[in-house]
């Protein structure tokens, strides 16, 4: 594997594709299957619910083309009834035997011809050559019907040929866009009306002529010979009549929505398929028969030869024998015309839309909708239709008859040789993410039997292949695929074993698109590491076929180069030089048969000073190829150029995208043991909180009784002044110790995430007045200068837990107050976007800057502090507090200055209009001894518990 793939296979391992969904942000027309009518996957099940008698009438409509009358009529003209009756019963019978295998699995899988030829032998790229076949089939098809109605309008009205041209080629846009549902009606409503006109008129002229019969029969045509049974007239007929051999493809456009085949319709199914599918042959040889009845009234009516076989005068000839009026017949015979070119070329526009967009999804990995192939199908059958393709019916038919043979007979051989004797897998493989891009099987039998047919066809074999070039593409082909199927093993059918999805499952949603789709049009993608339906799989660039790289078309084609030279040519091949001449020598071969071809066309059809005219012709046309030539040697440098730098810059992506996912993995594997490091400190936070909770109560019990019976000794008045002394000593000192515990405890719970906040409404103003009031008064008392400024703009109620920003504000404020001798406290609070600050200033002792660094710290007091009793926990809690409030902290002190302490608490406002019930409590002013009172001034419930918790220690007597 090479550096490039390497890397990629890297970044694909390490996590998915990141996908950008404007990719998949499709149009309306694109995202609507109504109208897209699953132009690039397979019928699910869901849409298969008309009835099998609707899918038949749709499909047989599509068999109303008026071709089959002019080639039976041209037939019958060229070579005589005898042989065109003969040609027309073998080609009929070669025609059904081909088409049921294809139609039975074609209903039975939901598949259109594309996708049926992808997994019979074809491949993933491979099937864009026949999917381009049948296209042209379909625009050939829809420039010679077309050419038809365009002459019977011209005839009627009086107007331009090629104006003539344009409306029949814009009037199926309309129907087409809104796919097979618009379809159906058309055909249902049209259908009594066809078959009863063209019925109608034969039997007319069966009752009006009755030996007309065995008149046709003795009809020689043009050759003038006696009308005798000639094995090269015979094959030559065939070899014509075997190009409708692709309309099956478009009968199978439709039976792929036939209702799943079940045990109680299984009769009506197959009767249903094998009638909409080979049996489409079985009414067309009955037109093709017409034909040659109508071409032959036509020639005994005066019309010329070229006359006889226009399907236009054949029925008017026709329907001059049900009216007398000239006018009548003219004007039936062009409504005729009208309602059989519209039945099939909407089929034509529909099923060469369908076959535009398989082959160039496949090959731009781009899908702008059905609707815009519509449109190009569309356009290329009225360039042939100016180019007056009509004039050269039987050379056109007959040359890619053995094209569409091959490709046909190749699948077919797939379907009834291969499959059944083991040498391809059962069913039908159509997901890209499955598939070889090449199976040399498929392509490998239509690309030798094209050949060899095409060849004996111009006459390079002789006169006797020449007239028989289609049985060799029928008998190359049919041999070829069981004989390359067994010399490969089997081994280019499936590139890896699809993904098999839980049993039960039916439906799985796309990774890319988000959208749900069933289990058969979904596989399993290791780029997106996830379900991928076969849109999105089929339009994806960038995953490089991340799922076989060994079976893409440069892997396969690589290794084809290996074995067919020597080393040094293979790798100079793969190089920029080798690709530029590998596409000018396939830019060549491609521009040299569309000029051949066309240049053969046109010769057939020159019958004037042909010494003359064809050198010229000739030369022109090699004037032209050698033109196209020079500015293809630009284009393709240009394109490998711009190729090659795509490539570098792929490169690139991929390399730093390989960096980008190795730095994701990193930092998952960081990330992972910080959450494996976070998990064990919180267990050792439970333990050490579990810890704390048991000791604290193991030492609380003691230390009651302890300083309950303190306090009875303490209370006693006989005791001895040196004993109270002692009783006063062991009191202060357990309340210091219950003050350790709960400070310990608390912290405990904060570290373990445990503590939690009763948040109220509080009237902000108000409770900072009743704080200031408290220490206030202790100020006083001590000589300091107790200042506070409270901005206006405090919120009137916040949110907020008033246990512990009381906490908060006590701690910070009482250390203030306690620990300046003299000189002043300051405070300062102001609001703003719902933040408190409130700022501490105090003239204390101050804290060295040692000290400073760790005064957050647990149990850590100031040397200017120590032995006062404090526990040196209420620094640490507040700060910890305050950070679980989304505020933070700050200090700044100087040794003999003073200390500041700036807090920010998140306080977030309530609206005036929201239900405030808030306990007021006010203190008094006076000094009333030892013991502060707080009053009650309001009817309000009052938190006691709080109270005597916070202010107790304080030295207030609670009421």
């Amino acid at each position: 594997m090479s550096t490039n793939d390497e890397l990629h296979a890297s970044t694909d391992q390490d996590a998915p594709m990141r996908i950008v969904k404007s990719r998949r942000d499709y149009n309306t027309w694109v995202g609507n299957e109504t109208v897209e009518d699953y132009a690039l996957r397979f019928t699910p099940h869901s849409f298969r619910k008309w009835s099998i008698f609707r899918v038949s009438n749709t499909a047989l409509g599509a068999i109303a083309f008026l071709v089959q009358e002019a080639i039976g009529g041209t037939l019958a003209v060229n070579y005589g009834f005898y042989n065109a009756f003969w040609a027309i019963l073998a080609v009929s019978i070669i025609i059904f035997l081909i088409s049921t295998p294809i139609s039975f699995y074609a209903a039975k899988y939901g598949l259109d011809m594309d996708l049926l030829t992808r997994g019979s032998s074809f491949g993933y790229i491979g099937s864009t050559i026949s999917s381009f076949v049948y296209a042209s089939f379909t625009f050939i098809l829809f420039a010679l019907e077309a050419a038809i109605m365009a002459y019977a309008l011209t005839l009627y009205f009086d107007i331009p040929l090629y104006v003539s041209y344009l409306i029949c080629a814009i009037a199926v846009i309309p129907i087409v866009t809104h796919g097979v549902t618009l379809i159906s009606g058309f055909q249902m409503i049209t259908q009594p009306i066809w078959l009863t006109l063209m019925f109608g008129s034969v039997g007319f002229i069966l009752l009006k002529e009755p030996h007309i019969l065995s008149d046709l029969w003795h009809f020689s045509g043009a050759t003038n010979n006696d009308n005798v049974f000639n094995i090269y007239m015979f094959g030559s007929a065939i070899a014509v009549a075997l190009a409708l051999v692709p309309q099956i493809g478009e009968q199978v456009d439709y039976l792929r929505f036939m209702p799943e085949k079940t045990s109680k319709n299984k009769v009506a199914w197959n009767l249903g398929v094998l009638a909409a599918g080979p049996g489409w042959i079985v009414l067309g040889m009955v037109k093709l028969f017409i034909g040659a009845l109508l071409a032959y009234l036509a020639l005994d009516a005066g019309k010329s030869f070229t006359e006889s076989v226009n399907p236009t005068h054949m029925y008017f000839t026709a329907f001059s024998y049900m009216f007398s009026n000239a006018d009548v017949v003219l004007a039936v015979t062009v409504f005729f015309v009208v309602i059989c070119q519209m039945k099939i070329n909407i089929t034509n526009a529909y099923a060469g839309s369908l076959a535009w967009s398989n082959f160039f999804a496949r090959l731009t990995h781009s899908h702008p909708g059905r609707v815009v192939w519509l449109v190009f199908n569309v356009f290329i059958a009225t360039l042939l239709m100016l180019l007056d393709v009509f004039q050269a019916l039987e050379q056109i038919l007959g040359l890619y008859s053995n094209i569409a043979i091959s490709w046909i007979v190749a699948v077919v051989a797939d379907l009834v040789i291969n499959k059944p004797l083991g040498l391809s897998p059962k069913g039908v493989e159509f997901r890209r993410a499955y598939l070889y891009d090449i199976n040399p099987v498929g392509v490998g039998s239509m690309t030798l039997a094209s050949v060899l047919s095409v060849l004996a066809f111009l006459g390079v074999f002789g006169v006797e292949a020449q007239s028989f070039s289609s049985f060799i593409a029928m008998i190359t082909a049919f041999v070829m695929s069981p004989l390359l199927a067994w010399l490969t093993k089997g081994k280019y059918y499936l590139a890896r074993t699809p993904h098999q999805f839980k049993p039960a499952q039916t439906h799985a949603t796309c990774s890319v698109c988000d959208r749900e789709y069933e289990i058969e049009d979904v596989a399993q993608c290791p780029a997106y590491q996830g379900p991928i339906c076969s849109l999105c799989c089929c339009l994806d660039v960038r995953c490089h076929d991340t799922c076989k790289p060994e079976a893409t078309l440069s892997s396969q084609w690589q290794r084809f180069i290996s074995k067919l030279l020597p080393q040094s040519w293979a790798t100079n091949l793969h190089s920029g030089i080798g690709h530029y001449l590998l596409l000018m020598f396939l830019t060549i071969v491609v521009l040299g048969s569309i000029l051949g071809l066309i240049y053969i066309n046109l010769s057939l059809t020159i019958s004037d000073h042909v010494d003359i005219v064809l050198p010229q012709l000739f030369d022109g046309f090699l004037k032209a190829f050698f033109a196209l030539i020079l500015v293809s040697t630009v284009i393709i440098w240009w394109l490998v150029l711009t190729s090659q730098s795509r490539k570098v810059a792929q490169q690139e992506s991929n390399n730093q995208n390989t960096l980008l996912q190795r730095e994701i993995t990193l930092h998952r594997q960081t990330d992972a043991e910080l959450q494996k490091a976070k998990v064990i400190a919180d267990q050792a936070n439970q333990a050490k909180s579990r810890y704390i909770t048991g000791i604290s109560h193991e030492l609380r019990t003691p230390l009651n009784s302890i300083l309950g019976y303190a306090q009875l000794l303490n209370n006693d008045d006989v005791i001895k002044d040196s004993n109270r002394y002692a009783t006063e000593v062991i009191l202060r000192s357990g309340d210091h110790l219950l003050s350790l515990i709960d400070g310990t405890l608390d912290i405990a719970r904060i570290e373990n995430g445990k503590l939690e906040f009763d948040m109220k409404p509080l009237r902000l103003p108000e409770f900072i007045q009743q704080i200031m009031g408290m220490f206030e008064i202790q100020a006083r008392n001590k000589g300091l200068n107790f200042d506070y400024n409270i901005d206006n703009n405090l919120a009137p109620v916040v949110r907020a837990d008033q246990k512990r920003l009381t906490q908060i504000l006590i701690n910070v404020i009482g250390n203030a107050v306690k620990y300046t001798q003299q000189g002043s406290v300051d405070l300062q609070f102001n609001y703003a976007r719902e933040f408190l600050s409130v700022e501490v200033r105090d003239t204390g002792p101050g804290i060295s800057s040692d000290e400073l660094d760790k005064i957050f710290e647990p149990f850590v007091r100031g040397s200017k502090t120590s032995g006062d009793g404090g526990t040196g926990l209420g620094l640490t809690i507040c700060k910890l507090l305050i950070k679980l409030m989304g505020g933070d902290m700050d200090i700044r002190s100087q040794e003999g200055i003073g200390t500041t302490f700036t807090m920010r608490l998140f306080l977030p406002s309530l609206r005036a209009e929201e239900n405030i019930a808030i306990t007021s409590v006010q203190m008094p002013v006076a000094y009333q001894g030892p013991k502060y009172k707080i009053l009650v001034v309001d009817n309000e419930p009052v938190d006691r518990e709080l109270l005597v918790n916070v202010l107790s220690p304080l030295g207030f007597e609670v009421n």
